[in-house]
């Protein structure tokens, strides 16, 4: 078993869904469509979450590229209230992590998030008392799977990698950890079962 047990955020900890919020201020499926494409699927969203650029120019340039002044004005709502929706804890996950704290791991979350979610990660994650650190990419201007943001996790909790068992839910992602030398393992789905059985795998190797 492995010292360190590293995990991603969406869709290992919590689902997400950026029609969430959406869906909260509207019901026209065109507009869903056109805010998804224009913010959540966009370059600047990418740009947010490797610390690149701020919130302001972010909106900034969303709403210009909305079709109406309403549409716009929805891209705003929406993202100013993104990080109260679309992100679900997982049932079942905060108990893992429990089981897994009380048999001596420590536990770190290593994800691609903007720095929204810096001051309210305790808000967002399942058992967030148990965890010894957060890594979110924004605050370290990088992303997975780069090779230096598992470069930079190991050294700034002074990490061995050989110690490391990192699950996400991306193939990439897991691909990058294992080049830079932790372990591994892609979530199949986001439900606390799945985890589980990676856990015991892992533990049984």
């Amino acid at each position: 078993m492995h010292k360190n047990l590293v995990l991603d955020m969406g869709n290992v900890l919590v689902t997400y869904d950026p029609v969430w919020v959406i869906q909260e201020y509207t019901d026209r499926e065109d507009w869903i469509k056109e805010i998804k494409d224009v913010m959540f699927y966009s370059g600047e969203w990418i740009r947010l979450d490797a610390g690149l650029m701020s919130e302001e120019d972010a909106l900034k340039a969303w709403m210009k590229r909305c079709s109406s002044p309403q549409v716009a004005e929805l891209c705003k709502s929406c993202f100013e209230n993104w990080d109260k929706f679309n992100m679900k804890k997982i049932p079942g996950v905060e108990e893992i992590l429990k089981e897994e704290k009380e048999q001596g791991r420590k536990l770190y979350l290593l994800s691609n998030a903007s720095m929204r979610l810096v001051p309210i990660w305790r808000e967002v994650l399942p058992g967030s008392e148990y965890f010894d650190g957060i890594f979110y990419s924004a605050a370290f201007h990088c992303m997975k799977p780069q090779d230096i943001i598992y470069e930079r996790f190991l050294k700034h909790f002074s990490l061995e990698a050989k110690d490391c068992f990192f699950i996400d839910d991306l193939t990439e992602n897991i691909e990058g950890a294992k080049k830079a030398g932790l372990d591994g393992a892609v979530l199949p789905l986001p439900e606390a079962s799945a985890l589980r059985k990676i856990l015991e795998e892992e533990k049984n190797a």
